[in-house]
């Protein structure tokens, strides 16, 4: 990674230097279906001419691109000593003209690690399947260019490839494929596209299986809209692509964004790619989106795995406006980008599709990530200080996504939905096709809302940190409120008091049944430490006081001690889904915060979570239940609360309707809780077909699901691995084969994966993920003790010599977390101490892991001090 950064002070410097005028990008492709060289990376042949213009004639800068070798650079006609200006990172351009054109003819390599052009040969047919991933900054791997976000320009491609391959890229095909090579390869040209950036431009390649669909609009002009629509997956996954549902989705986020954004959607065509060993969830490329193809579902799933692939079909689609059309100058501005389209793609979720309940989700899993992320040491401003690239690839995190987006939901709540929504029209009309900054989106809002907007993006934007509301409640001798007041606290280290748009709810026992049900709710605008609620005196006593009611604004949610007590028996009876809810993210947060035992927590799990109607709330509560019992856990009590969410699991499981979305989640749950003999020997019956539980169709994704804690508890070895990769020979069966290839308890086992995975670079991305998560296990603390010291001695190389994506993967899954001690702790500070001119981004993931070590043993702590039940 040395060189390959780019500083904010660089990009801003070449800005006011540069205007690009317009890139034209040849890549010749034809190399992807030729076997691997014997040494060195695959390589394809990539040439782009670039026109700019220059501020300061006679003036240098330069043009980034990542490539094994450059055959030439021809600036203004003049051929350059390529040797002498390319550094294999940077061209050096100097001397330059009012108005100039770069042709740069290079050899750029393929990547197997998600970033640049990434080539995969499938397993189950030996096909290849390409497809570029270049956020932030990783189109220099495929072609050169000005790589920042403020140099925005039209695109003109051409692809040469085997003519068998379908093509996409931003712009709509022109023509048919040009034949070359006696027909065996063709050339592809494409529509220029509009001026966009370059990280989102984009190619897919490959013998894709497509279906294609249409969709129109009669605009308020009276024209018509017309936009092809295509859905495209591997071969090998198109007998389970769902292509309907996607563009059912489609069609309807297409709708709502039209409805309220007043501005037709700009870049012609809308393809939707469903790619492998994909990185991330997804990316805005405008015209050809690309996702991963993990939302392809092999088997049975969920509604909320449905509706999550919902979500993110319409937050990539929120971005063809906010990201593609309007662009943040630099990073620093992430957040005009993703916090927007993280909340758009919840909001047309709720009000355009069959998801209504995707608010409920939003507070219950996208907030926790958002919380996570405000309380590490890295925590930021929505509007971050980003210095450069390596700032921004971890700047991609649970503040400018899901905080972001939380702090969108209080400013409707703040500034109403309508100003917000014509706020939103204003800003696209005045800077289509351009970048802007936080003033730029402000002052749209503060026309709109005509509120200061100035104050509300000082506390919400530009400073950090998560605020805790508390509710203080005095009663008299009737047992009416007397006083109900909010208390506001923040952290020492970010001590901002916010104001907080908040329902305040007042919920109480009621019927034969005793279902906990609201009776009386005010709206309330708390502001310092300490708000009245004057709408609720001499309200009835209640049982619960919720806080931040409806989830309006982004807080963690505290309880007085009368309403924790009523939830400790009666969570479950809550009868309005989104307050159960937030209260069982307050109740996961005040887990994190050591001040409620874990033993506590898990006990709710136990008694309240087979209660619990919404699948994706259930779901996210099994997913915080295994962290509490991994690494929350008092140690002497892991062994005993592990059994009884097991058995916990496994009474639910039984009685499940066969077939529901519940029954599934409890089998994997308790799969995920497994460590008995007898839950074994039902794991393997279920396998076996032996043993049934009605309704429950074991189907090859659960298949593997139930054989990874049999490998990891020594149950399922090499052989038996094998033979489950035989009966699903594809590129997922072979991900889940390493996974609990590594999850076996031995060790040699442990040796091998940490070689594949830090010494080589000969896996994947995907694998190297499979390989770091089978090799993590809990129940094998003491083989993955000998690693901490390894880990501390490698991560800086790691750092230096592989990919940033790679390198993160690496640093974040193989911390020794499983420690769980104070001896790794001291590693961990004593690496820090000695490391103090390491990467700022190694540092800062390496803080992170400690920070939620730091937690583990404060919760442990607690654990330990609780009355054991």
């Amino acid at each position: 990674m040395p060189g390959e950064n780019l500083t904010r002070d660089e990009a801003r410097e070449r800005a006011r230097l540069v205007t690009v005028h317009g890139y034209e990008i040849a890549l010749d492709l034809r190399s992807a279906t030729e076997p691997a060289p014997a040494s060195g990376p695959r390589t394809f042949r990539s040439t782009t001419t670039i026109r700019f213009g220059c501020a300061t004639e006679g003036a240098e800068t330069f043009v980034d691109l990542i490539a094994p070798h450059v055959h030439s650079v021809t600036l203004n006609g003049v051929e350059l000593n390529a040797d002498r200006v390319f550094d294999g990172s940077r061209i050096t351009l100097s001397g330059l003209a009012t108005q100039n054109e770069l042709v740069v003819d290079a050899r750029c390599a393929y990547s197997r690690t998600g970033e640049g052009l990434h080539h995969f040969c499938d397993p189950e047919d030996g096909e290849t399947y390409l497809y570029t991933q270049y956020e932030p900054a990783d189109a220099r791997r495929v072609f050169a260019n000005f790589e920042q976000p403020d140099l925005k320009a039209p695109f003109d491609v051409r692809v040469t490839a085997p003519a068998r391959w379908t093509v996409l890229s931003n712009g709509a095909q022109e023509g048919e494929p040009e034949p070359a090579d006696e027909g065996a390869s063709a050339t592809w040209r494409f529509a220029r596209t509009k001026p966009i950036s370059t990280y989102i431009t984009a190619v897919v390649a490959g013998p894709y299986h497509v279906v294609r669909d249409h969709y129109s609009r009669r605009l308020e002009d009276g024209t018509e809209l017309q936009i092809p629509l295509a859905a495209l997956c591997r071969k090998g996954l198109a007998k389970h692509f769902d292509a309907q549902e996607i563009f059912t989705t489609t069609k309807q986020g297409l709708d709502f964004f039209h409805d309220h954004f007043g501005f037709p959607y700009p870049f012609g065509k809308y393809d939707q790619a469903f790619v492998p060993e994909y990185n991330i969830g997804a990316m805005e490329n405008p015209g050809c989106v690309t996702f991963r193809e993990e939302y392809v579902f092999r088997g049975r799933t969920t509604r909320a795995a449905y509706q999550g692939r919902a979500n993110t079909l319409l937050h990539e689609m929120a971005h063809m406006w906010f990201g593609d059309l309007v662009t943040m100058e630099w990073w620093d501005d992430l957040w005009l980008k993703e916090s927007f389209a993280d909340f758009m793609g919840a909001f047309s979720l709720v009000e355009a599709t069959r998801f209504e309940e995707g608010w409920i989700t939003f507070a219950n899993r996208r907030k926790a990530w958002a919380y996570r992320a405000d309380q590490l040491p890295s925590t930021h401003p929505v509007t971050a200080d980003i210095r450069d690239l390596q700032d921004a690839k971890l700047n991609f995190d649970g503040i400018t996504y899901a905080k972001g987006a939380s702090v969108l939901k209080q400013l409707v709540a703040y500034a109403g939905r309508d100003a917000f929504l014509e706020g939103a029209r204003r800003y696209f009309q005045r800077h289509a096709y351009g970048n802007t900054r936080l003033e730029d989106l402000l002052s749209v809002l503060e026309e709109t809302s005509g509120r200061d907007m100035g104050e509300w993006a000082k506390a919400w934007l530009q400073t950090a940190g998560v605020n805790s509301l508390t509710p203080q409640a005095t009663y008299d001798a009737a047992g009416r409120i007397t006083e109900l007041a909010v208390l506001q606290e923040a952290p020492e280290s970010h001590p901002t008091l916010r104001p907080h748009r908040v329902a305040v709810g007042l919920y109480r026992k009621e019927g034969p049944e005793g279902s906990l049900a609201r009776y009386a709710q005010a709206g309330v605008d708390v502001t310092g430490s300490r708000t009245v609620v004057e709408a609720l005196t001499g309200a009835e006593r209640p049982d619960l006081i919720l806080v931040n009611d409806e989830d309006l604004t982004y807080c963690k949610i505290r309880f007085d001690e009368g309403s924790l007590d009523t939830l400790r028996s009666h969570l479950g009876d809550i009868t309005d889904p989104l307050a159960r809810a937030l209260c069982w993210s307050a109740l996961w947060n005040l887990t994190r915060d050591g001040l409620m035992p874990t033993g506590d927590f898990l006990g709710l799990v136990r008694r309240s979570a087979g209660a619990e109607s919404d699948i994706g709330v259930l779901q996210m509560v099994h997913a915080w239940a295994e962290t509490a019992l991994v690494h929350y856990t008092a140690p002497d009590r892991r062994e005993a609360a592990g059994a009884g969410l097991a058995e916990a699991a496994l009474a639910e499981l039984r009685p499940a309707a066969p077939g529901s979305d519940h029954q599934l989640a409890w089998a994997r749950f308790f799969a995920a809780c497994a460590a008995s003999e007898h839950d074994f020997r039902l794991l393997r019956g279920l396998l076996a077909g032996s043993a049934r539980i009605d309704g429950l169709e074991v189907d090859q994704e659960l298949r593997w699901t139930f054989l990874r804690p049999l490998a990891a508890h020594g149950l399922a070895d090499e052989r038996e691995l094998a033979q489950e990769l035989a009966r699903d020979d594809t590129a997922s069966g072979k991900r889940h084969q390493v996974r609990c290839l590594a999850a076996r308890p031995s060790a040699a086992v442990k040796a091998r994966a940490w070689e594949d995975v830090v010494e080589s670079d000969r896996l994947s991305n995907a694998l190297v993920e499979a390989t770091i998560d089978g090799f993590c296990q809990s129940s094998h603390r003491d083989l993955l003790a000998p690693y901490a010291a390894r880990y501390f001695e490698a991560i800086e190389r790691v750092w230096q010599e592989r990919s940033i994506e790679i390198a993160m993967a690496v640093v974040r899954g193989l911390f020794p977390a499983l420690q769980g001690d104070r001896a790794t702790l001291e590693a961990t500070d004593a690496w820090l101490d000695t490391h103090p001119d390491a990467a700022p981004a190694l540092r800062r993931l390496v803080l992170e892991a400690r920070d939620d070590l730091c937690r583990a043993l404060r919760a442990q702590g607690c654990d330990a001090g609780a009355a054991l039940p």
